[in-house]
């Protein structure tokens, strides 16, 4: 590593990390102490960052992982190109700090890993293309006016898929699929199978990549769940699977639907916990307006908002897709949107699926048919019951869930709710253009 840095004349090496929210975190070191960053770490005031201690306990030391050091060729330019290292936060005795995202899932993959299961995962991330971002929060405009699958003539669009695809293959990060989406400027890009350590710093990376590169074309990229009332939102499907050594531990040849007990389980785990878990996976304010869209939106049988898992059903919370190896075997969870933080949604999908396993939680039976086109009455008895239909539903939920308490720790548990339980009452009180534009001329 420090002979690439040296050969490659990388004069600024980034150290990343997340807060408990997602955010990206970043600090830079000059070559020469990358050395004394491996024996001692880099120290920071933890109580600065959201969610990670308080005043009096605020000392944090990152710690970087070798495993991720990346080199940044499209980032060269007059001051040399630039690398990146994700960090483990460690308190000053070196033990792991308990607020750090990246450790959370790191435990919940030892607790899978004490089964004899690696978890792997397969993100499909979508996300919008616009011409600006306007500061006063009026509607954006999307690059082009394309759908799903188009080859849009917008030069900007076309280039872009093209020119971040090769951005992410020159780190490291391999691609599988990328295409225009259903909505107008609406973009999704596929990344291939891999641990979920190391998917979580995929979409991270992503997340930094696709705005960076967006920014040298002269528009804009945006995570953010639903930006349109009248479009469709930007999920994150993930396919999921277990391995146990180089075995597929979901696939069963002699089963129906190739489905192993373990598989079966996995997804009752997934279902029964999905409400408790919601609140992690879809995180904002915005993320329950792409769960709950209007009722004459065109995509709405797509839209997974019941607990409910099929076959080829895209209305199911969770979908078994069509596969052929018997090492592709997996299940999808359509909920989980591209705004979450990745390491405390893995984690919680472990856990939930692991405790399917652990309990041998039976598998209730699927929906063939698309959900959105039952009655209330009739997806009750057939027990699909509704995600949390706001972000305040989502948390009362949570805080009652110890299963996400255990997986997540106290004090992320505590800090998570205490911050989106502000979110909520800041956004609940906010007067909206749209109660103004309601309101103003009937009373």
């Amino acid at each position: 590593m420090l002979r690439t840095l040296e050969e490659r004349d990388i004069r600024f090496l980034r150290l990343w990390f997340t807060d408990v929210l997602g955010t990206l975190k970043s600090v830079s070191v000059a070559p020469a102490e990358l050395e004394a960053a491996f024996e001692e770490g880099i120290g920071f005031d933890g109580s600065a960052i959201e969610g990670f201690a308080r005043v009096h306990e605020s000392d944090m030391v990152a710690v970087p992982d070798p495993g991720t050091f990346q080199v940044f060729p499209f980032e060269g330019g007059a001051s040399g190109e630039s690398a990146r290292m994700f960090c483990d936060i460690a308190m000053p005795d070196g033990s792991p700090a308990w607020a750090d995202p990246r450790h959370v899932l790191r435990r919940t993959l030892a607790k899978a890993a004490e089964r004899g299961f690696t978890f792997y995962t397969h993100p499909e991330i979508e996300f919008f293309l616009l011409e600006d971002l306007p500061a006063d929060g009026s509607e954006p405009r999307p690059v082009d006016s394309g759908g799903y699958f188009d080859n849009t003539t917008h030069p900007v669009a076309r280039d872009f898929r093209r020119q971040t695809v090769l951005a992410l293959e020159r780190i490291g990060i391999s691609v599988e699929f990328s295409h225009h989406e259903v909505a107008p400027g609406q973009q999704e890009i596929d990344l291939r199978y891999a641990d979920a350590l190391t998917t979580a710093d995929n979409v991270m990376t992503f997340r930094h990549v696709v705005k960076e590169v967006a920014l040298s074309q002269g528009v804009r990229a945006t995570f953010m769940p639903k930006p349109f009332t009248h479009q469709p939102g930007s999920g994150m499907h993930t396919h999921l699977s277990l391995f146990e050594g180089e075995r597929n531990a979901f696939h069963d040849p002699t089963d129906p639907m190739k489905l192993s007990p373990v598989a079966r389980s996995f997804i009752a785990g997934l279902l029964r916990h999905a409400r408790e878990y919601t609140a992690i996976t879809n995180q904002w304010v915005n993320s329950y307006k792409r769960l709950f869209p209007e009722p004459m939106a065109d995509n709405i049988n797509e839209v997974p908002a019941f607990v409910s898992w099929g076959h080829l059903n895209r209305s199911a919370l969770v979908r078994v897709p069509a596969y052929g190896k018997p090492n592709s075997a997996r299940v999808e969870i359509r909920s989980m949107d591209t705004a979450c933080n990745p390491y405390l949604a893995y984690a919680v999908l472990l856990a939930a699926g692991m405790k399917g396993i652990e309990e041998k939680y039976d598998l209730p039976p699927g929906a063939e048919d698309d959900v959105w086109a039952l009655s209330d009455a009739e997806r009750r008895a057939l027990g699909f019951e509704p995600l949390p239909q706001d972000l305040a539903e989502a948390l009362d939920v949570m805080a009652g869930s110890d299963f996400v308490a255990e997986t997540l720790g106290e004090s992320v548990f505590d800090f998570f709710l205490k911050n989106k339980r502000a979110e909520w009452e800041a956004y609940a009180r906010r007067v909206t253009p749209y109660e103004r534009r309601r309101y103003l001329n009937i009373f």
